[in-house]
């Protein structure tokens, strides 16, 4: 990763270059050296923004076309009310199919009807609630709702987005003229978006979704925050579709859509290295409530979206979510490893197919993660059609660090690691529920922190994480020896989520001697 970000900008005038550097003062500081290049020192984003995945809601999963102006200020304030801002879930986007066309100076326009008050209303509101405001549209002619796209009208649109008040911008890929096809290609369509969001001198996190076409994990990161991997997810577990050919990401010419979670998932064990800040491999929406999938498929579907550093994108209606949805949603100790600092994704140790299920599939998979503060994760994978006995050893959840070089021993082997179980201690249908009704408790900068819920706007979960929040945590449920082997019961469809953490020595040392 680059320590050191550097960008060029146009040479402008001075009050402007004073402008874009304080606005480029988030989340780290930034000056303009005297060759005007924005300077971001620490971050290896490519505007400075977005060093862990975003999260927020996206409407387009539960709603496509039907929405408007009163769903989404509603929406934005029951993410408030349920703790949801709170864990993280800040950007409220707004998909396609908001606007009606394009006024006579080419600037777009919102659709009267559906957002009455205008589109810089509807940001400020969403402001006003600590949130922050996301837009849509395609680097094509249409959108792929065929309403006006953004190819050949980037920095008007651009513009727009900033003068509304816009800090998210999800860009599509509908009707590209055929320009795609090669990377460079598509790099250079997308870029053209990426330089006109940059002279607006507005920070505006900028996500590709392009589906995977031309390999964005490979390009994107100098130009965006985030970028579609695959093609669009669908609530399936694990149904094959022949609109979603490819299993693998790499090599794939159509990604498609109606991608299963599993589908999904397996694309990104040959793409993980591509993960870092400032860049997400971004695995799609989740489907958690669209009911399609049971409880346990939308544990696996939320925990390895979050093991993979995916963004974390609500992809139902919140206004009626069930208490059990809203549980998988509000697992701080799961959002914790999404959130970690250090930026990086899961690596695939094993898998194995087994046992098939009503659709033909099944298999079993270990999959690790190692985190910013040395901990690491488990995660045992059981997408066979009965429960398994599943086992990780510390030869396999070290295996990089043992197979490294010369061969030597890595001193993780030798150490005995705590588990902790990171569903245990999942909120209750009756806690989940009292949230909902209003009931509950509210978390506060003093009471922010729960056996079940967090506040990361009080306390950060890097913080929590050094503090032993116990909520960020799970339940200590053993431990593994030097060398040692973790066993445990997967049911069917499911994961086991486990963060190891190594125990300290108690050793007495000899006081050393005068």
């Amino acid at each position: 990763m680059h320590l050191l970000s550097r960008r060029r900008v146009p040479l402008i005038s001075l009050v402007s270059l004073l402008s874009l550097a304080l606005a480029l003062v988030r989340p780290v500081a930034s000056y303009v050296s005297a060759d005007g290049t924005v300077v971001i020192p620490g971050a290896s984003s490519y505007n400075g923004l977005n060093l862990v995945p975003q999260m927020g809601w996206d409407n387009w999963n539960a709603f496509g076309c039907d929405v408007n102006e009163t769903l989404v200020l509603r929406t934005a304030e029951r993410m408030v009310r349920y703790g949801l801002r709170d864990l993280g879930y800040r950007y409220v986007v707004l998909d396609d199919c908001w606007s009606v066309g394009r006024n006579e100076t080419g600037f777009l326009v919102e659709n009267p009807k559906t957002f009455p008050h205008g589109m810089k209303y509807v940001a400020d509101t969403i402001h006003s609630l600590g949130l922050k405001f996301g837009m849509y549209s395609s680097a094509g002619v249409f959108t792929c709702g065929r309403y006006p796209g953004s190819l050949g009208n980037e920095q008007k649109d651009a513009d727009y987005f900033a003068s509304v008040g816009a800090d998210y911008l999800k860009y599509d890929n509908c009707f590209n003229q055929g320009q795609s096809g090669t990377a460079q290609i598509s790099f250079n369509r997308y870029n053209v978006m990426s330089q006109a969001l940059n002279r607006t001198g507005r920070p505006i996190v900028y996500s590709l979704c392009n589906w995977g076409d031309d390999n964005p994990y490979d390009w994107a990161y100098t130009i965006s925050n985030s970028g579609r991997m695959s093609g669009d997810v669908y609530d399936s577990f694990n149904r094959p579709d022949s609109r979603c050919p490819c299993t693998e990401a790499i090599g794939c010419a159509w990604p498609g859509f109606h991608c299963s979670v599993m589908n999904i998932l397996n694309k990104m064990a040959s793409i993980q290295s591509r993960t870092m800040s400032g860049y997400f491999n971004d695995m799609d929406m989740l489907e958690v409530g669209n009911g399609g999938q049971s409880d346990n498929e939308y544990v696996v579907h939320f925990s390895m979206w979050a093991m993979n550093a995916s963004p974390l994108l609500i992809g139902t209606n919140v206004l009626t979510l069930s208490p059990a949805n809203l549980a998988i949603y509000s697992n701080p100790a799961v959002i914790a490893l999404n959130q970690d600092p250090s930026a990086t994704a899961a690596v695939r140790k094993w898998r194995y197919f087994v046992d098939p299920d009503e659709t033909g599939e099944g298999e079993i998979a270990l999959w690790t993660r190692s985190l910013n503060n040395t901990d690491q994760v488990v995660a045992l994978l059981n997408a066979a059609n009965t429960s398994m006995m599943m086992n990780a050893t510390m030869n396999d959840i070290f295996l990089d660090p043992r197979t490294a070089g010369a061969y030597q021993a890595p001193p993780q082997l030798s150490e005995t690691w705590d588990v902790y179980d990171l569903w245990a201690n999942r909120m209750s249908n009756a806690e989940a529920g009292a949230i909902i009704n209003g009931t509950a408790m509210n978390l506060t900068a003093n009471t922010n922190s729960t056996l079940t819920r967090y506040n990361a706007t009080a306390t950060s979960y890097a913080q929590g994480l050094l503090n032993n929040d116990t909520a960020l945590l799970g339940l200590k449920v053993g431990s593994i020896a030097p060398g040692g082997t973790w066993s445990a019961m997967i049911p069917r469809h499911s994961v086991g989520l486990y963060r190891l953490r190594q125990r300290e020595s108690k050793v007495v040392r000899r006081k050393d001697e005068l």
